[in-house]
């Protein structure tokens, strides 16, 4: 279906059902999608600048997955976002709840992290900042909850008994560790390409792709298929400009619907992607440009399909859902760093040439002060199914070596990492890289050892949950 077609019509879905599967007892999915691409002239997210979407490269989507077993039901939903703000994610819950039934602490609702979307209102002190039309951005912002929650009701009208497989791929040389010990000691941040002063990467990446397979009972081929959950970890930020993009997501969706057919649903689940992106810097090929996000569709739907040789059956078990408020400290600002960022950043808010890091540390510096001492209370959710499938929810930019302790002690053999989950209070380094510096520590607005108390969190629901 073209997104300019959905466009033209405002709200519409695209229903996919599932019939009955003989040993599937007690599993329903449905799932549906609803166009959310903004209006021209936007306000676009992402970047420390001003600029207004001038075009559509592709459209954008909530897509929702409900699932229900016997009787208990969870909805996940993917937006072709940035991110999620903590007010859209309890409106929208609100409203699931209230047409639906579904309770709001099982639905998990994630962005992509796309840099080529809008901006949304109350996502950050510099967002707001920003000298660009406010009433575009806080008008599109107020119909995201209902488009949400309206994506999950028309998924929930159409359960019906579904037939699930598993599998974890792999997709080597795609996703890159951005940060890099260099030869005078520091680590730096997207040193550049064949750049001769790299020594190596200054920790790991995450080429592992979690896939969950939905088709209808008895498939016996890709046609069958109704639905791909996959979770991978990328930052999502390749063709940059002023047209609107679902980024590479959106071209691994279109790639799996060229195999499957056009109504089959590709949900994209980032992992921890917080110091991960596509950049190879022993490649010398530019990866900056819209064709960039084809290439990537191309060579991760390769993996894809590599792994659904792989697929196992589900052993379908309870539905479960639990949350945790964490309580995470802020980084120290002194009185006289709030002073210095208030005036770097009125002296170069108009000048895209400024030095990119003392604009990182100013937009700090006045977002911690705003809080007043206040931390961020956030969310970790997790929801499983069985004792083979969890999802776990992260609040933001998580570091990858976060990510992969808790795929290492978590007792699900399918766990996947939701970041940018239910809301984003932006980066979250693990302990080491605070130590280094450079852009994401010295951007983060929690503390030190903030992302060691999320793990933490996350494996105590999921062992609760593996019972």
């Amino acid at each position: 279906m073209k997104g300019k077609t959905m466009r033209s019509v405002g709200i519409r879905f695209v229903l996919l059902g599932l019939l009955a599967a003989p040993g599937a007892a007690g599993v329903r999915v449905g799932v549906a999608v609803t166009d959310i691409t903004p209006p021209l002239g936007i306000q676009m997210a992402g970047y420390y600048h001003a600029r207004g979407a001038e075009g559509v490269l592709d459209p954008l989507f909530s897509k929702a997955l409900v699932m229900e077993s016997d009787g208990v039901r969870a909805a996940f939903v993917v937006l072709d976002l940035i991110s999620v703000t903590r007010a859209i994610t309890d409106e929208a819950r609100a409203a699931i709840e209230r047409e639906t039934g579904i309770p709001g602490d099982h639905v998990m609702i994630s962005a992509t992290h796309a840099h080529t979307g809008p901006e949304l209102s109350g996502r950050g002190k510099r967002s707001d900042d920003q000298d660009a039309p406010k009433s575009v951005v806080a008008a599109y912002t107020d119909t995201l909850p209902a488009k949400i929650a309206a994506s999950v009701r028309v998924a929930d009208d159409r359960l019906e008994p579904a037939q699930l497989r598993a599998t974890r791929g792999h997709c080597e040389g795609l996703t890159f560790n951005r940060r890099y010990f260099m030869r005078d000691g520091t680590v730096g941040w997207n040193p550049g390409k064949l750049n001769p002063n790299i020594v190596m990467p200054a920790g790991p990446s995450d080429p592992e792709v979690g896939i969950l397979y939905v088709e209808k009972p008895g498939a016996r081929g890709p046609a069958e298929a109704v639905a791909t959950y996959v979770n991978f970890a990328m930052h999502p930020d390749t063709c940059g400009g002023n047209q609107i993009s679902a980024d590479w997501p959106g071209a691994l969706s279109r790639m799996l619907a060229g195999y499957h057919g056009s109504n089959h649903l590709t949900l994209v689940a980032n992992g921890t992607c917080g110091n991960l992106n596509h950049f190879d810097t022993s490649w010398g090929w530019p990866q900056n440009t819209g064709a960039e996000g084809h290439r990537i569709g191309t060579v991760l739907g390769a993996a894809v399909f590599q792994a659904y040789k792989q697929l196992q059956p589900v052993a379908i078990g309870p539905l479960r859902a639990r949350s945790q408020i964490v309580e995470l400290a802020l980084p120290e600002v002194t009185a006289a760093q709030v002073e210095e960022a208030k005036q770097t950043l009125a002296a170069t808010k108009d000048d895209r040439g400024a030095n990119f890091m003392r604009q990182v540390r100013s937009s700090r510096a006045l977002s911690v002060a705003a809080r007043e001492g206040e931390p961020h209370r956030v969310e970790v959710q997790v929801i499983t199914l069985g004792r083979e499938l969890a999802w776990v929810s992260l609040p933001g930019e998580v570091f990858v070596e976060l990510g992969l302790a808790i795929k290492k002690r978590s007792p699900f053999p399918h766990t996947y990492l939701v970041t940018l989950a239910n809301e984003n209070i932006g980066y979250i380094p693990d302990r080491r890289s605070y130590a280094e510096g450079n852009y994401e520590p010295e951007s983060a607005r929690c503390a030190a050892g903030s992302g060691e108390m999320l793990v933490e969190t996350a494996v105590s629901l999921l062992t609760q949950l593996h019972k």
